[in-house]
């Protein structure tokens, strides 16, 4: 069969010492294949403009090896060249198009750099935006301190309703299995030294300051700062936010400012809420294991936790607020209208949310440091 002809290029001295270049066999890229060398060896002979070329004695020629033969030839065709018709027209399709280059192989520091650059540029972008919604939303707030019949209280009750009411249940079940859980943890290491009644002191101490809030925290923002994202998202799928603009309706006043009141006023009262189940399952863990009732908790857990610690949780509990709501509504308006991209976005904004709420929990732990200890 021609097809399994390889390809072969004959040299010929012609007409004075010029080179006539005679090309024969199946010219395809089954053929080509097989023989490595053939493109060097052809551009070689193409660098010399006064070369002949005679293709009558191919048999068989693909787009392929057209192509091959087009770009050692200096994408032109040659002065002197003899083809067949047929072949004609599989070199026209070449003219006039540019023909995409093979981008360099970077080495690998090299890739890690250019990651690395579009991370940080990336993250830089981003932090502009979150910063531009904030700056909208204290313009917002302005605003509707002069045109109080603007506020929306309906938007803001939902939100609240939504987030708050609706996460009581699994915030109490987890804060309350915190609880025990750790109670029982540290009634292990206590009973060695003979120290049982700090407990009350490790409990209150690590649930009203820090693991309240931060639970109520990570539960909000997987819960209700994933549907807030998902929520913009489908508005963006389905065009309810061009319909928005088109009747003149601002997003951040109807979308942004509620999401964000609400979980900052919400958030706190779930931190309290969270802390509080979580003591009470410290208490029965702790009445169980140790032998301390109800009665001696409740009457040494005041002098144990000085109350600037109950101001510390609201305080971090609010600004976990603003930013999982603040960062929500970011990712939401930063999805496309395709479903991939509502995936993608409402994963990223959980993790973010997650990432940033464990970052200003590490900032309030440095800067209130030495307040609020017995």
């Amino acid at each position: 069969m021609n097809q399994d002809i390889p390809p072969t290029l004959e040299i010929v001295e012609h007409d004075g010492g010029k080179h006539l270049v005679k090309l024969s066999g199946s010219w395809n890229i089954r053929s080509l294949v097989a023989v490595p060398g053939l493109n060097r060896e052809i551009s070689s002979y193409a660098a010399d403009k006064n070369t002949q070329w005679d293709m009558n004695s191919i048999a068989v020629l693909d787009s392929a090896g057209a192509l091959i033969l087009w770009k050692a030839w200096g994408k032109r065709m040659p002065d002197a060249l003899q083809m067949k018709p047929e072949h004609q027209r599989l070199f026209e399709r070449w003219q006039g198009v540019e023909i995409p280059q093979r981008e360099p192989v970077q080495s690998r520091s090299r890739l890690i750099i250019t990651y690395t650059d579009r991370l940080l540029a990336g993250f830089w972008t981003q932090l502009l935006q979150v910063v531009t919604l904030l700056g909208q939303l204290v313009l917002d707030i302005g605003y509707l301190l002069l045109h109080p019949g603007a506020i929306p209280w309906a938007e803001i009750s939902i939100t609240i309703y939504e987030s708050g009411v609706r996460a009581l249940g699994i915030t109490a079940l987890v804060g309350f299995l915190i609880g025990i859980v750790l109670s029982y943890l540290s009634a292990l290491q206590l009973k060695i030294f003979g120290a049982e009644i700090y407990i009350i002191d490790i409990l209150g101490l690590s649930v009203i300051r820090e693991l309240g809030p931060l639970l109520a925290a990570i539960l909000v923002a997987g819960r209700s700062g994933s549907a807030m994202t998902a929520q913009i998202g489908i508005m963006r799928v389905t065009e309810e936010l061009d319909a928005l603009s088109a009747m003149g309706i601002s997003h951040s006043l109807r979308l942004i400012l509620p999401n964000v009141a609400a979980l900052t006023i919400v958030l706190p009262l779930l931190s309290v809420w969270t802390s509080s189940m979580a003591l009470i399952g410290g208490m029965v863990s702790a009445q169980t294991t140790l032998g301390i009732n109800y009665q001696q908790f409740f009457d040494k857990l005041p002098d144990a936790v000085p109350l600037t610690n109950l101001f510390i949780g609201f305080g971090k509990s609010a600004v976990f607020g603003l930013m999982i709501a603040l960062i929500a509504c970011h990712f939401g308006f930063r999805i496309q209208p395709n479903t991939e991209s509502l995936g993608n976005e409402t994963t990223n904004s959980v993790v973010a949310a997650i990432t940033v709420v464990i970052m200003i929990d590490a900032v309030f732990a440095i800067l209130f440091m030495g307040i609020g200890m017995p």
